[in-house]
Order: structure tokens, then C-alpha cells, then sequence
């Protein structure tokens, strides 16, 4: 995986604690480690002459407004409750599993600069807490009970590509990163990255991270960034975006690079084994299922100013 660290049974001992009868279906105790006693994260491929360095922020918030629902638009469409799991969304305000590009066209958005986006991500919640409004009999029959965490921040920022500069996205482009069922299928899509804030450059892909003293768990999820050029999106949802090789950040032949987003959120939590990311029930709520989705409803002249900042090594946003 690129520039994580997964957590090693050898070199990461993992902390074990009683486990929490109120969480049948996960995760387990053995999902925790300390932090610090992850890998050091593999350095990522240096920007060569023609790098795109600049990065592009969408404020959007961070789902103050409780949109949140178990669909997924782009893997299960029409399906109510296809992900069996609850999602957070931020962007665009009428998310839900009947979306369609003009829903989203026509809809709201909490972003800034009129993105209409549609951002989301599996919830976090609190194990061994009685669920809110959203925490009801569904979630629970999925085995995904608990309080649902807001997040402390969301950020959402189009970074550039170390090999090249970068190109607009199209409109409606979907992408996905992580596999929702990599617990089952295993890691050959997980793009799990969990962290703590003040601990740079440690990762953990397999665990979730106990934080020292005042830090915060970070959710750090990177998407796919080499497109073919063609296709909004694929049969796999993958086949059509895909990522930069690891080593020297190149997109195959074919690919062409894109903005490529990062979605990194923070939360506070105990210091111990009592919280996990909702999942499909087989999956038992594991670390290594962190996934998230992302649908292009940028204006053009937003993406194309995105693009501007990027390949011209500023900071927008």
C-alpha cells in the first residue's frame, strides 16, 4: 500500500483489553495497537521536474447537518440499506442510494464555491453505547451499534501528481478507495490508513490506532488518481481510475493523471479499544475495510481553477 504501514505481529504487540459484550460482531480487542509501535510509513516517490505540487482544499464541513444513510449511489444504486453499513455524507445535500448526476446538479451543497460534490465515508461510532437517532434497529441488526461520532474536522484537499501535472477531472466521475470487504477478499484493495494526530509518519492498515495523551485517531483516506480518459466510471468501479505506481508516482500507459483526493478525519476518542468503523456485518467491523467514495459534481470552472492551483504549486482552497 502506498505510504502506510500496516501493524506486524512481530513488531507491533497489540494492547489487549476485555472485550465489550455490547459488540458482538466486532471488532476485537486484537484490532488495537499503539501507535507507536507501528512502521515508520514508506517514503513517498520524490517530485521530479515536471511534479504537480500545488494542492486544492473543498471546505465542506464535517456533516454538522447529520446527513447520513446505510446507500451507496455508485457500488448498490436504487437499493435502500446496499451498504448495510451507515455513511456520513458532506457535499452534496440530497446523497442517498437513487442519485443520479442531475439529482446531484439540481441539489444543495455544503460545500464552498458551489461543489456539489458527494463525499462519504462509513461512520465511526462508540462500542458499547446506546445508538442516537441513527444508531437504530437497522444499524443494529447489521451488528453496527453504537453513538455515531462526528467528526472533529473533515478535510478534503486535491493534491498534485510527483511525475507530471495534472489533468481536470470529467464530470461525474466516481471514484472509490478501500474495500469495504477486504476482511473477507483480503488486502489487495484495502487502502486503510489509521493515525493519531502528533505522531507523524506512522500508519497503521490492519489496526486501529490507540493515541497518546491529547491526540486524536486520524482517519487518512487517498484515492485513486490515473484515469483512462474515457469513462466515468466502470463495472468494478476501479477499472477506469486507478493509482500512480508507488515507486515513482508514473501513471500507466494509458492513465492520465488527475487531481488526486485526500480525506482525512480526526476524532476524539477513548484510549482504549472502544470504537469501530461501521461495516457490512461479515466483515466484523474491521480496520482494514476503511473505505470512501467521491462523486465529481465540481463546476468546470472550479475544477479547472483546481487544476491551476495544482500543476502551478499553490495552496488554494
Amino acid at each position: 500500500m502506498t505510504g502506510s504501514a500496516s501493524a506486524h505481529p512481530d513488531s507491533s504487540p497489540r494492547v489487549t483489553f476485555p472485550t465489550d459484550s455490547h459488540d458482538h460482531a466486532g471488532p476485537s480487542p486484537a484490532d488495537f495497537t499503539d501507535i507507536r509501535r507501528a512502521r515508520p510509513d514508506a517514503p513517498p516517490p520524490r517530485n521530479q521536474a515536471s511534479a504537480s505540487t500545488g494542492t486544492f482544499t473543498t471546505r465542506c464541513g464535517r456533516n454538522e447537518n447529520g446527513h447520513r444513510n446505510p446507500d451507496n449511489f455508485i457500488v448498490t444504486p436504487g437499493v435502500t440499506n446496499g451498504a448495510h453499513h451507515l455513511h456520513d455524507y458532506v457535499g452534496n445535500r440530497s446523497t442517498d442510494a437513487f442519485s443520479t448526476d442531475a439529482s446531484l446538479r439540481a441539489a444543495g451543497t455544503t460545500c464552498a464555491q458551489g461543489d456539489k460534490s458527494a463525499y462519504f465515508w462509513p461512520v465511526l461510532r462508540l462500542t458499547g453505547q446506546n445508538g442516537d437517532e441513527n444508531g437504530g434497529e437497522k444499524e443494529s441488526r447489521d451488528g453496527n451499534t453504537g453513538r455515531v461520532l462526528t467528526p472533529d474536522s473533515a478535510s478534503l484537499t486535491f493534491r498534485g501528481n510527483p511525475a507530471a501535472k495534472v489533468g481536470a477531472m470529467p464530470p461525474g466521475l466516481r471514484v472509490i478507495t478501500g474495500d469495504a470487504k477486504a476482511f473477507t477478499n483480503g488486502p489487495g484493495n484495502a487502502r486503510a490508513r489509521w493515525g493519531c494526530t502528533g505522531v507523524a509518519g506512522r500508519h497503521l492498515t490492519d489496526a486501529y490506532p490507540l493515541c497518546p495523551g491529547d491526540s486524536k485517531v486520524v482517519r487518512q483516506l487517498d484515492f485513486p488518481s490515473c484515469w483512462d480518459g474515457r469513462n466515468t466510471d466502470s463495472g468494478d468501479h476501479r477499472a477506469h481510475i486507478v493509482f500512480p505506481d508507488a515507486r515513482t508516482g508514473r501513471c500507466a500507459g494509458g492513465f492520465r493523471p488527475v487531481p488526486q483526493l485526500r480525506m482525512e478525519l480526526t476524532y476524539s476518542v477513548p484510549r482504549q479499544p472502544a470504537f469501530a468503523v461501521d461495516s457490512f456485518p461479515e466483515q466484523l467491523r474491521k480496520p482494514v475495510t476503511d473505505h470512501a467514495d467521491f462523486a465529481n459534481v465540481m463546476p468546470e470552472r472550479l475544477m479547472d481553477t483546481a487544476v491551476r492551483c495544482i500543476n502551478s504549486g499553490r495552496r488554494c482552497g
